[in-house]
């Protein structure tokens, strides 16, 4: 659907809404509990209204400057406080509202960076699992990243594999709690140990679970340290547009003092205008989302997220049950938080396909690639909304399961799996991308099916990265009347 923004007339606010709408209609569910990615839905009654209104009122508030809107620091100073009470911060903790995930592990990646100015050639060491987000930090910093491989059965991080990859020139240290591929808590308090004992900064990357583990602890789950009570850890991220279901996109970035914050800072007066202070990548940030995600935190309180806690652990009961219950599928991991990672040994029975199967019944996963030995999987982020829902997955997926079957495996036509085989990054043209979108069907940006799963699970990392580059610049190809 091709729009025109910028109309020579002006468009009344009731057609530009009904436009709006339209769009909407085709994007995925963000309620109802049958989509298990993306978006984190509470299923409470009337906090959508609450969170629009708080928004709504701080829209137009910039936070590049706190000492013209006080409204905005307020906002964001009381959430790193809550999130440091929740996540075992003491007096000293200093703590810096991001825009999302990402942002936040940037930041600490930046700030162990910065700490060590002496370091020419600074090193980030990571489990494999750890988010993707550390290797564009890696990226876009310059910094070198050691991944470690983890336990092969536990998927967790290997302190001593992690120990060992420490060097003089290792600024951070970080792991997951949890992993958001796989829903484990790698083993923080061994982590930590060893980097403290180095010398090096320490980073927990919770932006998945950290505001719900506190509460699975609370309803008798085993959740092992992960946070900054635990000795060696340094920092620690959290999103609160996930688990503290705040809309998007609001993270928090805590450090176990304000001295290891001070390094995020970003500074400067050399040139004609304003002196340039930034806690964070952004300069211009607006209020909206803060204001939201506070109206929600305060409007749910700590009964509330032990209520939604308790419903979310119930829904993680049952699809878990869903999948040992279904023939042919398994438990990539046994479900420790609020993930349900499922695979299938069956080789007539593909994975990919079952997405497919189950997104024809309404039902939403996340396909996630083969990596190593680690074979395909399908990802379920379990959040409130999916209990009024879960009882109908157990169905629903063992009717999927039995059509996937009945469907048989993908089969690569011989010129797809020829060039997965043969291309590399660099003969990955855009003409070429751009004929594989349309003989596959993908040039409208819906979710791909199986056919383009089995051709990205068979290409190489690497040539996969290029196909996607290519294939989004594709997406974002706006409609210019020529002469403009």
């Amino acid at each position: 659907m091709s729009l025109d923004a910028l109309p020579e007339d002006g468009v009344p606010a009731e057609t530009i809404l009904a436009e709006l709408g339209a769009l909407r209609a085709r994007d995925l569910p963000t309620h109802g509990g049958r989509l298990f990615a993306y978006v984190y839905d509470p299923a409470v009654e009337g906090l959508d209204e609450l969170t629009a209104s708080a928004h709504a009122l701080a829209a137009h508030v910039n936070g590049l400057d706190p000492t013209a809107f006080p409204s905005l620091l307020a906002a964001e100073n009381a959430l790193v406080g809550a999130a440091a009470r929740l996540l075992g911060g003491g007096p000293a903790t200093a703590g810096t509202v991001t825009g999302g995930g990402t942002e936040s592990l940037i930041l600490a990646v930046q700030a162990a960076r910065d700490a060590r100015p002496e370091i020419a050639h600074p090193r980030l060491v990571v489990p494999e699992t750890a988010h993707a987000a550390f290797l564009k930090a890696a990226h876009l910093l310059r910094v070198t990243v050691d991944r470690v491989p983890v336990d092969p059965v536990t998927l967790r991080a290997d302190p001593i594999a992690m120990e060992e990859a420490i060097n003089p020139d290792t600024v951070l240290v970080a792991c997951s709690a949890p992993s958001y591929a796989h829903g484990v808590i790698d083993p923080v308090a061994q982590v930590a140990a060893l980097a403290e004992a180095a010398g090096v900064r320490c980073h927990v990357d919770a932006c998945f679970g950290g505001w719900i583990l506190p509460y699975l602890r609370r309803l008798g789950l085993p959740v092992p340290p992960f946070d900054l009570s635990v000795d060696g850890v340094t920092s620690i991220s959290v999103d609160l547009h996930k688990y503290a279901y705040a809309p998007k996109g609001v993270s928090v970035l805590l450090h176990a003092n304000a001295a290891l914050r001070r390094p995020q800072y970003f500074a400067s007066a050399d040139w004609p205008g304003y002196t340039m202070l930034n806690a964070g990548l952004a300069s211009t940030r607006s209020g909206g989302p803060i204001a939201a995600a506070y109206a929600t935190v305060r409007h749910l309180g700590e009964s509330g997220y032990r209520r939604l806690a308790a419903r979310t652990l119930g829904a993680v009961r049952t699809l878990a049950d869903a999948v040992r219950a279904t023939e042919g599928l398994r438990l990539l991991a046994e479900p420790e938080t609020t993930v349900v990672c499922l695979t299938s040994d069956d080789p007539g029975l593909d994975v990919f396909v079952l997405a497919d199967e189950l997104t024809a019944g309404g039902w939403h996963t996340q396909p996630q690639m083969a990596y190593g030995d680690v074979p395909p999987t399908l990802h379920l982020t379990v959040t409130a909304a999916v209990a009024p829902a879960a009882g109908e997955f157990a169905s629903a997926l063992a009717e999927a399961a039995a059509a996937a079957r009945a469907h048989g495996p993908v089969v690569l036509p011989d010129e797809l799996a020829a060039l997965a085989g043969a291309l590399t990054p660099e003969t990955l043209t855009p003409e070429l991308v751009a004929g594989l979108a349309e003989s596959l069907g993908v040039t409208g940006g819906g979710a791909p099916g199986a056919t383009v799963n089995a051709l990205l699970n068979a290409a190489p990392p690497r040539l996969r990265e290029q196909f996607l580059i290519e294939f989004l610049s594709l997406l974002q190809r706006p409609a210019v009347p020529s002469g403009n």
